[in-house]
């Protein structure tokens, strides 16, 4: 018999490992071949180590630099680069402070001077200065709204990128005429170059009327303010930028399927495009375990069911959870009391919305433990308080932050 629990486990750490960007980021800066003049921008949740690995293997080609990133997602120095750590999902002062320093670096460069610049999620948080007449509570504020509406991350993007000066293109045509070479690690599903980290440095295909539907999809009550700023449009055409992707949400998932056979299960990717409300999602997968154990398919046992994509949250209520603890959280009221069961979801960065956890793992007795202790499980999915719920009983994924980013990784153990 599986230990489902200690393999889980595996799965979780190999996947993340196979996306930490050190050694993609060599292997194309192989194929580059930079010469000197190099400017390092690096933002986003893996800014840290991306640009460490940039500067280990770029030795003195790198000028100057700057790395911008999550609070407590700084590892130390790199020598020679500024360091910066900014609010995420909020921005907040020191995202205009470090922002700013990154215009200054990069907008008096010539055609001679490159710009190595490189991107991982939250990103669109981390770098960001409003266009003028709009403020950083302003930009808050939308934020806030979009996520709280339960907005994907495409739609909160493409209003985010018509409110700033650095996104959707535009810290491209300020870096001009100096070259961008730009390295992402994507957490967009579907990888679109100009939704992941509000694409500063990709041709922006949004336009003020994709804004508009938006804004009426989830009934935004904006200021005049706000509505006027949302009709600067952005750049359609880059010339001067080359852009390639060096991670992704397949990848963790096909690196998740191989450890898993490695294990001894029988496996199967279901989707890397998991997009829906995170507690239909884990209905979703309930349903998927009962006709596992009722009639052996999708396949026989042992056996590995793998998603990737990232979910999203409708947050009504004042509790403290993560849309990876709320997906598992309802899954567990569909796989009561079936044995050797077992799902877990985890954000590949680390941290599931603001809580310290990377996400939750439940099996067939997680509802019975629950109402053991007195907890009941509709109501802790009304309240949004899934964090506290799985903390009770032993069901959180806590990994630190991870040094990558790259959606989440979802799946099933049944043997």
């Amino acid at each position: 018999m599986k230990n489902l629990r200690e393999d889980a486990f595996r799965i979780i750490k190999s996947s993340i490992d196979s996306v930490l960007p050190e050694k993609a980021i060599q292997q194309e800066l192989e194929n580059l071949s930079l010469d000197d003049n190099i400017h390092i921008v690096s933002i986003g949740k893996a800014a840290w180590r991306m640009a460490k690995a940039a500067k280990e293997f770029l030795k003195n080609k790198v000028k100057d630099g700057i790395v911008i990133t999550k609070y407590g997602h700084s590892q130390g120095d790199i020598g020679g680069l500024q360091i910066y750590e900014a609010g995420h999902p909020i921005p907040d002062e020191n995202t205009i402070k470090s922002t700013k320093k990154a215009i200054e670096l990069v907008e008096n460069l010539r055609e001679d001077d490159v710009v190595l610049f490189l991107v991982s999620g939250g990103g669109s948080a981390l770098f960001e200065l409003p266009v003028e007449g709009v403020t950083l509570e302003d930009i808050k504020n939308v934020t806030d709204m979009l996520l709280k509406s339960g907005a994907n991350i495409v739609e909160i993007n493409t209003v985010r990128k018509h409110l700033s000066r650095v996104k959707g293109g535009n810290f491209a045509k300020l870096v001009e005429p100096a070259k961008i070479y730009s390295l992402v690690l994507s957490d967009v599903l579907g990888d679109r170059l100009d939704s992941i980290a509000s694409g500063p440095a990709y041709p922006d295909s949004t336009t003020i009327k994709d804004v508009e539907k938006i804004i009426k999809k989830y009934d935004l009550q904006l200021s005049e303010k706000i509505l006027q700023a949302l009709k600067n449009e952005t750049p359609k055409h880059l010339n001067n930028v080359e852009t390639r992707i060096i991670g992704s949400v397949t990848k963790v998932c096909e690196s998740a399927a191989k450890i898993a056979q490695h294990l001894g299960y029988n496996t199967i990717i279901l989707t890397t495009t998991l997009d829906c409300e995170a507690k239909e999602a884990g209905s979703f997968l309930a349903a998927i375990v009962r006709e596992e154990k009722e009639r052996e398919r999708p396949l026989k046992t042992p056996c590995a069911i793998i998603l990737g994509g990232e979910t999203v949250v409708h947050v009504r209520g004042k509790g403290k959870g993560g849309r990876n603890q709320e997906l598992v959280l309802s899954a567990a009221r569909g796989i009561k009391e079936y044995q050797e069961v077992l799902i877990a979801s985890v954000g590949t960065d680390g941290t599931d919305g603001p809580t310290d956890a990377s996400g939750g793992i439940v099996d067939g007795e997680t509802v019975n433990r629950l109402q053991e202790k007195g907890i009941d499980v509709e109501k802790v999915l009304i309240d949004n308080d899934s964090y506290n719920a799985l903390q009770s009983i032993g069901g959180l994924v806590i990994t630190g932050p991870t040094g990558t980013n790259v959606n989440d990784l979802t799946f099933i153990l049944c043997d």
